[in-house]
């Protein structure tokens, strides 16, 4: 039963994790109906700027909030430059973008941090809290940082004016031109926004799989998981999808197919909800007349 506990502990640990992905990927998709298969070497560029500024001293916190900072405007400066001119281009040409983006931030980071696996500090200490056998402090602490993100994303589109306004953009484009909302900024701000998600998630998860260029490949696929599992338009679906998988993956790793087999749960998982239920457990089914 020990056992057991320490791997849903663990599983909603790295879950945060996977939900903080999802949910980036969600809201890029809401803005442009595409799924964006850089996310993850974004939220590892993200990283590596954080462990540079935390090698030139600057204290963790610090280098922390300028890297959500730095990502926000990143995100931007990608949907400006990148994105937009391909916003009347075919599906597979903006796929392909996609899948060029990742290739070269992948490169460039090798090029300037080289593939040398590094060690991320972590923010909180090493002993357990409590004196607990079943979650680390680091893992607690993610789990607390992520809940803190999706609580602060929440209130913002929830209550405020900006973030009804970027809702309003993803939702219905046209009908918000109309209202005098400028879409393309709300889309590039929910870039920023994706980017700056990313780079938490990169942040909390370097620490426990170190870092490197290829670190986040296999953390994007469990948050596409995640976020076919809850729903690819359902921002808190996704959320609670990352949870989900994060546990399965512990626990089914455990007990069942072995720790080396791990990453086949999100193909299980991504296979088996475009098959049965290709809108996810809380995502809308949208039916065309024609």
């Amino acid at each position: 039963m020990n056992a057991l506990l320490h791997q849903i502990l663990s599983g909603l640990a790295t879950g945060g994790i996977y939900a903080s992905v999802a949910l980036a990927l969600v809201m890029i998709h809401q803005a442009t109906h595409l799924v964006n298969f850089a996310q993850g070497e974004m939220a590892m560029f993200s990283t590596y700027i954080a462990w540079a500024l935390i090698e030139g001293g600057m204290p963790y916190w610090d280098a922390f909030a300028l890297t959500i900072l730095i990502s926000f405007l990143g995100g931007i400066v990608i949907e400006r430059v990148v994105i937009r001119p391909m916003a009347n281009a075919p599906v597979l040409a903006s796929v392909i973008v996609f899948i060029g983006l990742l290739v070269i931030l992948n490169s460039v980071a090798g090029w300037i941090f080289t593939y040398t696996v590094k060690s991320f500090p972590s923010p909180f200490p090493a002993e357990p809290l409590w004196n607990n056998s079943y979650i680390s402090t680091h893992e607690l602490g993610a789990i607390g940082v992520t809940l803190v993100v999706l609580a602060l994303l929440f209130i913002f589109f929830r209550f405020t004016l900006l973030g009804l306004a970027m809702r309003a953009a993803a939702e219905n484009p046209v009908s918000s031109r109309l209202v005098g909302i400028r879409v393309g900024w709300m889309l590039a701000l929910g870039w920023g926004l994706a980017a700056a998600i990313g780079a938490v998630a990169g942040m909390m998860v370097a620490p426990i799989v170190f870092l490197d260029p290829n670190m986040m490949s296999g953390i994007l696929l469990y948050g596409f998981a995640a976020a076919l599992l809850g729903g690819i338009d359902n921002p808190a679906g996704a959320v609670l999808g990352g949870f989900i998988v994060g546990v399965l993956e512990n626990v089914v790793g455990a007990y069942l197919i072995g720790t080396e087999l791990k990453l086949t749960v999100a193909l299980v998982v991504i296979v088996g909800v475009l098959t049965l239920k290709p809108s996810g457990l809380f995502g809308r089914v949208l039916v065309s007349r024609v």
